[in-house]
């Protein structure tokens, strides 16, 4: 879905983020547990909502109008990454992290903004 060796997300808070133009469909993934919305026209994947974590949405981060701070703070599903593929990210995890370790990694990320 992402045409590429690097599928980039940023957890956004709800309260923090708003669709400014046209009305996303869902594509890619769809349900029960997430949907990915895409743009209409070209399908292109925006952001994901989670079912049942009303904490925050994926969204793409190239889908902001300024990307240079977006740089990957949290690297995921590297059992399945490419052997040449590297990130600046500080946190890599084969899958994805145990949830007792969230409070953690927000801290921290919230500490270098």
């Amino acid at each position: 879905m992402s045409s590429s060796a690097f599928s980039l997300t940023m957890m956004v808070p709800p309260s923090a983020f708003r669709v400014t133009k046209g009305e996303p469909v869902k594509g890619g993934i769809k349900g029960p547990q997430l949907d990915h919305y895409c743009c209409p026209s070209c399908m292109s994947w925006m952001f994901t909502r989670i079912t049942g974590i009303d904490d925050f949405v994926n969204v793409r981060p190239t889908m902001f109008d300024d990307m240079p701070w977006s740089t990957p703070f949290i690297e995921t599903m590297t059992v399945d990454k490419l052997p040449w593929v590297e990130t600046p990210a500080r946190h890599r995890y084969e899958r994805f992290p145990p949830v007792e370790a969230f409070p953690q990694l927000l801290e921290e990320f919230a500490s270098t903004l």
